[in-house]
């Protein structure tokens, strides 16, 4: 069976469409104390979006014997914690975007302090939510998650984002803050997915982090390249916002080409990186490639 195998792609729509409708479920559960808010949480999440970080808990708890059931509750926690990254990121003391995934963004529609309470709120939910369901590495879980977002991950690699506007920065400094910004995130997801089947002592569990190392960072480069070649309507953000604020980007150390060349390399070090997993890892080779073929 190929990575192309129509039972591949269904297997990775199922996914999709399971995490939308877990995140759907947290979100519709029970109205909170503040309706406003509770519109602008389901607004900043349902919808919209690849759903790429649910889909790789997914992915990786099943290539590892994981049931769907007990990837659910970090499923919808890692893409929670990614939607509240990008109503902060999107305010005015941040990037300063008006528009995401195709509309207003969250400060645009409602104002700029519920923007930020709505992902002060969807931080904590997705801890809520980790914690949820009762399991043996729970702490583990938790652990992951919360370096993934916090000082020593996410929240790292903005801050690293904004102080480099307008400065000179080399390949290894960009590649160290992409790593944090973004790559954090997805390495948590294929983390969490891993943890929820197996211990993390397991050696399939470090061939799963090679995995998500190699495709967080082609991941990254790949959007700096839209960026650059792609449009604001299909991209569902503003296109070359990046050059305007004068921000560091591989396309602007490398050129766009040598750019797409390294993505494509970083690839063949994910799908190297998936060979102990055989066909297990078949549908995780599937979305590392259309993780840097997208237009959006």
């Amino acid at each position: 069976m190929s990575a192309d195998h129509p039972g591949v792609a269904a297997g990775i729509d199922a996914a999709r469409s399971r995490s939308e409708h877990v995140l759907t479920g947290w979100l519709n559960r029970q109205n909170g104390s503040c309706a406003t808010l509770d519109d602008a949480l389901r607004y900043s999440v349902l919808g919209t979006g690849k759903r790429l970080r649910p889909v790789l808990v997914y992915l990786a708890g099943r290539a590892l014997g994981a049931e769907d059931d007990a990837l659910d509750a970090p499923a919808a926690a890692i893409e929670m914690i990614h939607a509240y990254s990008l109503v902060h990121d999107d305010l005015p003391a941040m990037d300063d975007d008006d528009l995401r995934r195709g509309r207003p963004t969250v400060h645009r529609a409602f104002d700029e302090p519920l923007a930020i309470l709505a992902g002060d709120a969807l931080q904590t939910l997705a801890f809520e939510a980790l914690a949820s369901r009762p399991h043996p590495r729970l702490a583990a879980l938790v652990t992951t998650l919360a370096q993934a977002a916090g000082r020593d991950g996410m929240a790292a690699g903005q801050a690293i984002d904004l102080g480099a506007v307008g400065a000179p920065m080399d390949l290894a400094a960009l590649q160290m803050m992409h790593q944090h910004k973004t790559g954090a995130l997805i390495r948590a997801a294929v983390r969490l997915g891993a943890l929820v089947a197996v211990e993390e002592s397991d050696p399939r569990v470090a061939a799963l982090d090679r995995y998500a190392a190699a495709m967080g960072l082609a991941f990254q480069i790949h959007d700096d390249v839209l960026d650059v070649t792609g449009d604001t309507r299909t991209l569902g953000k503003t296109s070359g916002a990046d050059a305007r604020r004068d921000k560091p980007t591989y396309p602007a150390l490398l050129g766009v080409a040598q750019a797409r060349d390294r993505a494509l390399d970083l690839l063949d070090e994910a799908l190297e990186a998936l060979q102990p997993l055989g066909e297990a890892g078949l549908p995780l080779a599937a979305l590392a490639r259309f993780m840097i073929d997208r237009d959006h």
